[in-house]
């Protein structure tokens, strides 16, 4: 029974109220989609590097947790956006979910018998790595599939909610598991959530003609042209740059949070997952204004801003001695960043050509993958220091770059809207 082709001619001039994407019927479920996806994620970073802290007590091999989760996104980033360039966007999303799910119950089980090592922890977060590069391209490109031009500032605002709702969620919920029933409970529902996931997933169904970009079978010469495209346009290259210092220099600080939680806070898991938690309860705030703004206007400039304010946002968590003023620097931290996170994906589709555009994102996907990078280098400088002062000693040098970033960067400071 064929089904209306374009749900997206249906975002009218109302399109802009802070809800306005749900009117689509297939965002009504890939929103719900991804969601769980994230936050499943986050459950099981917060849960393996608990994991990790309790059976090593080492800052550098809880490091090795962000390294592995983030690595593959620096392997295979490009790789995803010609797979959403070339590939049927749904099935990737399909095919990556029924991944996560597999490996998630293996590991599982290995909790559940007492069978689980580091090693195996470490494996866990590399495989759902592997997805998020593969599938991040994809899942952010088939938003534009389903909502069109006029409604993607939006939709990928509520996207954005949802991702950083999840930063919040996903570490609260673990903590609060691990708490209150142990490491296989937290493990044990985040697996749940990739099953719910891929459920609804399977149930969208995107217009139709679905675009397809036709350009040969030599996957090297697609990444090749991908790099050319984003190396000549300044806007995108901007964009680049700035994710690879923001993923480098800034959100390392994670890696920090459960050893500055334990040895320096003096909280337990709960509230660690409370902590990490923190900039995700922000950026939902700061994304919810960008989806409720009905013309916002300066989209440079906004991105700019935040990734400014995010590095003064983490030196000054550096700063703290107690729970109670380190979680009102997190919340902060997620407001300012809600502006580079949310704008991110916005400004680059905006900037690209359709048969570019998974590519573009490609391309910024393996920039978000020099956080593995960041994560390792700051757990050898708090191993040779202290969390706080490795996370002071980068939140400096961040800040720093962004700005010379920023003065060279004329183009993405007069980026103005969202669609030409």
């Amino acid at each position: 029974m064929p089904h209306r082709p374009l749900n997206r001619l249906h975002l009218n001039s109302q399109m802009p109220s802070t809800f306005g994407a749900f009117r689509v019927t297939a965002f009504r479920l890939i929103w719900p989609s991804n969601f769980f996806s994230y936050v499943a994620r986050w459950m099981q970073v917060t849960v393996i590097s608990w994991f990790v802290l309790e059976l090593t007590d080492s800052p550098f091999n809880v490091a090795l947790v962000g390294f592995f989760h983030m690595a593959p996104l620096l392997i295979c980033g490009v790789l995803g956006g010609v797979l959403a360039d070339k590939r049927n966007k749904r099935k990737i999303l399909i095919s990556t979910q029924a991944s996560n799910l597999f490996f998630s119950l293996g590991f599982l089980m290995l909790l559940v018998t007492n069978n689980a090592t580091v090693w195996h922890g470490y494996l866990v977060v590399c495989t759902i790595g592997f997805g998020w590069a593969l599938d991040m391209p994809s899942r952010r490109s088939i938003i534009f599939d389903v909502t069109g031009e006029k409604g993607l500032t939006n939709a990928l605002a509520l996207d954005s909610i949802g991702m950083h709702g999840s930063r919040m969620l996903g570490p609260t919920i673990a903590g609060t598991l691990i708490t209150l029933i142990g490491t296989s409970a937290g493990y044990g529902i985040a697996s749940l959530f990739y099953a719910i996931s891929m459920l609804l997933i399977i149930l969208v169904r995107v217009p139709s003609p679905q675009t397809l970009v036709s350009t040969g079978t030599n996957i090297l010469s697609n990444i090749v042209q991908g790099f050319q495209y984003a190396l000549s346009n300044r806007i995108i290259l901007s964009v680049i740059v700035i994710t690879i210092i923001m993923n480098l220099m800034c959100f390392s600080y994670l890696q920090m949070v459960p050893v500055i939680a334990r040895d320096k806070l003096g909280v337990g898991p709960g509230l660690m997952g409370l902590l990490m938690g923190g900039d995700g309860l922000g950026s939902i705030i700061g994304a919810t204004a960008i989806a409720s703004a009905s013309s916002l206007r300066r989209l440079g400039r906004v991105f700019l801003i935040g990734s400014i304010l995010g590095f003064i946002m983490t030196f000054c968590f550096s700063l703290t001695t107690s729970f109670a003023l380190a979680y009102p620097f997190l919340l902060l931290l997620g407001i300012c960043v809600a502006g580079f996170g949310t704008l991110q994906s916005i400004i680059v589709i905006s900037s690209s050509s359709p048969d570019m555009r998974g590519r573009a994102l490609g391309i910024v996907t393996l920039a978000i993958g020099f956080g593995p990078l960041g994560a390792l280098a700051i757990g050898v400088l708090a191993t040779a220091t202290t969390p706080s002062y490795a996370i002071m000693i980068f939140s400096s040098i961040g800040i720093t770059l962004v700005l010379i970033v920023t003065a060279f960067s004329r183009g993405l400071r007069s980026q103005t809207t969202a669609l030409s």
